[in-house]
């Protein structure tokens, strides 16, 4: 895995690359990100239990995939092979939209992400990495709307912000035709 994550401005243009760690630090550093909604064929969402062992918001539990790309990377490339490196999964990815989020975690550090969000459909079978998976999912949308109803649910704050958005300005991003 790439220990750097690239510092963007507000227009998603690099500025220059940081140890991820240092980015993530104190209020954390704008960098470049993904996080990938995995979909069925049934139009069940994959969801994520982070590691215990992650620096932010470990053991809660956010959409299939998130991450950063390397620099000079791609975003759809670098969210297909965290697919494969995280979860076991061959898929391609297609990019809905992004959005700019800043959230902190306690005294650890932060997130600052210009955050890509994609989609990706796979029927294939799970087989997530300890290291960055504790536990996975599938669940409906009406089922992730239901746990993410109450605020106290261990969610990270960017699946919640991305999944608000989805729902009202992708209404069909979880329906069986979605295909790549």
């Amino acid at each position: 895995m790439n220990p750097d994550v690239v510092l963007v401005d507000a227009q998603d243009v690099p500025l220059g690359v940081c140890d991820k760690r240092l980015a993530h630090l104190g209020s954390g550093q704008r960098h470049r990100a993904f996080s990938v909604h995995l979909i069925d064929s049934a139009g069940r969402h994959l969801l994520q239990r982070r590691a215990d062992g992650k620096m932010l918001w470990p053991g809660f539990w956010s959409n299939a995939c998130c991450s950063h790309p390397a620099p000079g990377e791609r975003i759809t490339d670098a969210a297909s092979r965290r697919l494969r490196e995280e979860l076991g999964i061959v898929a391609s990815c297609h990019f809905l939209y992004r959005f700019e989020y800043h959230a902190r975690f306690g005294d650890v550090g932060a997130e600052h992400e210009l955050c890509h969000v994609l989609v990706a459909q796979s029927d294939a079978q799970v087989l997530p990495v300890a290291d960055e998976v504790s536990a996975t999912e599938w669940m409906t949308r009406a089922e992730i709307s239901a746990r993410l109803s109450d605020s106290r649910a261990p969610f990270t704050p960017w699946f919640r912000m991305q999944w608000r958005r989805l729902l009202s300005e992708h209404p069909t991003f979880d329906t069986p035709t979605v295909r790549t």
